[in-house]
């Protein structure tokens, strides 16, 4: 039940700002341990129209199978040549993943957060921008990354189809048939079943500062589409993307996005939201030296690959893929285990063509705004 009542004063164990996937699962995960939540949030009804995706090992063993909507054994991706990932990847059913993470026990209040105080060795106090104020042992923050001049952003074009008309799926496929000239910068197909009956055919910036236009995605995504025998009438539903892939504060009073659970090279952010969203609820840290560490390295991965060129960059993801599964798995989904970061990086740089390597040393000494 919503509460948008004058409360004026609430003393509670913890309040959660923000009801995306990774506020709610906090949220839900605390009232499975018993804990007092009061969660806020603009508008806490709001349906997720966004494609949410996994890999099925990320995810935790609470996770209901109800939830995924679809599941791949091995998909594909496209460097200069074609790969299998030798891992399982799934898509969720959004409205199944959200009724799953049910909250009841919650008070939840619509509001938009202005201000969050806290005190040391004291509680917590949330005032909202309608007046009220909220109070708590805890208050941690899910309310995302704000979009930033600054700031590396993902965006993607997309449009659905009837799932007969597309065989295979597609991780990321950066072949040149979008009609991008050589010296644009590059973007890829994403094509993956979102159920029984439609696939989602996507053109995708993986990262830009700034990224490419969702004009320019959309034409591209067309020629492409054209070229590969599928016409589009118009009608077709479409998804459109755009948010930062940098940002977000490492820290017990952050979470998901916003916590920097983000994967700067992917986007991705839900599942690793789901798995560490019982240990955030109970008051654990999840960012030990060792998951700040892999996420400075992240970082540095994210700088190198803005400054690739078009042509290279098929290349160093011709060069990811060819890596072991174990390797790839440590890059994408460990957040904690350096030793096995640092490992990836090492062979990924013994695997790429010699420019490529250039970028990856250089790519550090740029700075992070650089």
């Amino acid at each position: 039940m919503v509460d948008s009542s004058a409360a004026i004063f609430i003393v509670t164990d913890l309040i959660v700002c923000g009801l995306g996937p990774a506020g709610r699962a906090l949220a839900h995960r605390a009232r499975a341990h018993g804990i007092s939540v009061l969660a806020i949030d603009p508008h806490p009804d709001r349906h997720w129209t966004a494609t949410y995706a996994a890999w099925a090992d990320e995810l935790p063993p609470w996770i209901a199978p109800r939830t995924l909507a679809a599941q791949l054994p091995r998909p594909v991706a496209w460097g200069t040549r074609r790969f299998e990932i030798d891992r399982r990847y799934v898509v969720f059913d959004n409205a199944a993943l959200r009724d799953s993470l049910d909250l009841d026990g919650v008070r939840v209040v619509a509001g938009t957060v202005a201000e969050i105080r806290r005190a040391d060795g004291g509680p917590a106090t949330v005032r909202l921008e309608s007046g009220e104020t909220y109070t708590a042992r805890r208050v941690v923050d899910a309310r995302g990354v704000r979009r930033a001049p600054e700031l590396a952003e993902q965006t993607a074009f997309g449009v659905m189809v009837p799932r007969q008309r597309w065989d295979e799926p597609l991780f990321m496929d950066w072949r040149p048939d979008n009609g991008a000239g050589p010296a644009e910068p590059r973007s890829f197909l994403y094509a993956i079943p979102l159920n029984d009956d439609t696939v989602l055919l996507e053109e995708t910036c993986l990262a830009g500062r700034p990224a490419l236009d969702l004009a320019v995605l959309r034409d591209r995504l067309h020629t492409r589409l054209r070229g590969r025998g599928i016409e589009l009438d118009g009608t077709e539903p479409t998804e459109r993307v755009r948010f930062p892939v940098e940002g977000g504060r490492p820290g017990d009073e952050h979470f998901g996005a916003a916590g920097g659970l983000l994967h700067p090279a992917t986007g991705y952010s839900v599942a690793t939201a789901l798995a560490e969203a019982d240990a955030v609820a109970t008051g654990a840290s999840i960012w030990p030296w060792q998951a700040r560490a892999v996420h400075a390295l992240r970082n540095t991965g994210l700088r190198a690959l803005l400054t690739l060129s078009p042509t290279e960059i098929p290349l160093f993801f011709d060069g990811f893929f060819t890596l072991s599964p174990e390797r790839q798995r440590a890059y994408l989904s460990d957040r904690r285990n350096l030793f096995a970061i640092a490992a990836t990086m090492r062979d990924l740089f013994t695997t790429v063509p010699a420019p490529v390597r250039v970028k990856l040393v250089t790519a550090p000494a740029r700075g992070w705004r650089g």
